[in-house]
């Protein structure tokens, strides 16, 4: 079982930045895609990146060189920089852990508790 802990959510202002952080404990975590969704109130959730060997990242169009997912194989923590943040980036953000790859939420493993994100005007 995969526990995962995300931290650093706030509020911003609209062009601001928030960095993300995901802590996983699992000691096999260098095998697994790690990812990060989000869900805003009133709609389904949504995928924003996703990290696999190191260097391997992809993103979702709507979040694609705003935001930046890293990860740090010696603390077993995945990130999300988050940059020129807009109101409509308001939402949970969740951290994921994958064995296969996967950007539908319903093939996800697992989820991390979510982190409140809220960007204002």
């Amino acid at each position: 079982q995969v526990q995962l802990v995300e931290s650093g959510g706030g509020s911003v202002q609209a062009g601001g930045s928030l960095k993300l952080s995901c802590a996983a404990s699992e000691r096999t975590f260098s095998t697994y895609y790690m990812g990060w969704f989000r869900q805003a109130p009133g709609k389904e959730r949504e995928f924003l990146a996703v990290n696999w060997s190191g260097s391997m990242s992809y993103y979702a169009d709507s979040v694609k060189g705003r935001f930046t997912i890293s990860r740090d194989y010696a603390k077993n923590t995945v990130y999300l920089q988050m940059n020129s943040l807009k109101p409509e980036d308001t939402a949970v953000y969740y951290c994921t852990a994958n064995r296969l790859w996967a950007v539908d939420a319903d093939k996800v493993d697992y989820w991390g508790q979510g982190t409140q994100v809220t960007v204002s005007s």
